[in-house]
């Protein structure tokens, strides 16, 4: 079960302002390494709601790569393989509208949400985002920034994956009732639930 977890942090409330990038590569169930990168958003302009939750401000990006030069380097990184966001409908649009505005070619992958299979493993929770998933199962996590976002959803995507005996995609359909999206050149499909339909009386 090899996959890697994404999580951006923007710069305003555009989906092409990423800040930050976090990625946390897993291979057989184990978390190899943590890798983040500062970029420099497009015009360099920041919202001061965005400061306040992650903390990135301008001049701390000031002589960071724009993310083309970025690109090169994360690209291969990620091309074809399964990456896993919380809240992946959020970072795998910032993905595709920063890609867009740059006028980049998509790459292809395949990707899950840990938000949506979190609330079939862990049913009748408050709430499910990070902050609470973690200390429900007592994973640290310094909140907001992408480079401990993606790693705290590496361990909680194992931990769900535990919980449902999850061994590889093809039980996320029927173990996790959540499907697989991807991306791909020209397009994309979302990860989503799997609707159940029950059985008319």
């Amino acid at each position: 079960m090899d996959f890697i977890t994404i999580d951006f942090e923007t710069a305003s409330a555009d989906r092409n302002s990423p800040c930050e990038i976090g990625l946390t590569f897993v291979k057989n169930r184990q978390i190899l390494e943590t890798k983040s990168w500062l970029i420099k958003p497009i015009y360099n302009r920041f919202d001061y709601f965005n400061i306040l939750i992650h903390g990135i401000r301008p001049e701390d990006v000031a002589d960071k790569p724009e993310f083309p030069e970025l690109w090169r380097e994360i690209l291969p990184l990620i091309e074809n393989q399964f990456l896993i966001a919380h809240n992946a409908s959020f970072d795998m649009s910032v993905l595709r509208k920063t890609l867009e505005t740059y006028q980049i070619p998509f790459p292809s992958l395949n990707y899950s949400c840990s938000y949506i299979f979190s609330k079939k493993v862990w049913q009748g929770l408050p709430g499910y985002d990070l902050k609470t998933l973690c200390s429900i199962n007592n994973i640290n996590l310094n909140h907001h920034r992408a480079g401990a976002d993606s790693r705290a959803t590496a361990e909680l995507a194992l931990k769900a994956f535990d919980v449902a005996e999850v061994l590889c995609t093809d039980d996320f359909p029927e173990k996790l009732k959540t499907t697989i999206g991807q991306l791909y050149i020209g397009g994309y499909s979302p990860s989503v639930s799997k609707r159940v339909y029950k059985p008319k009386r």
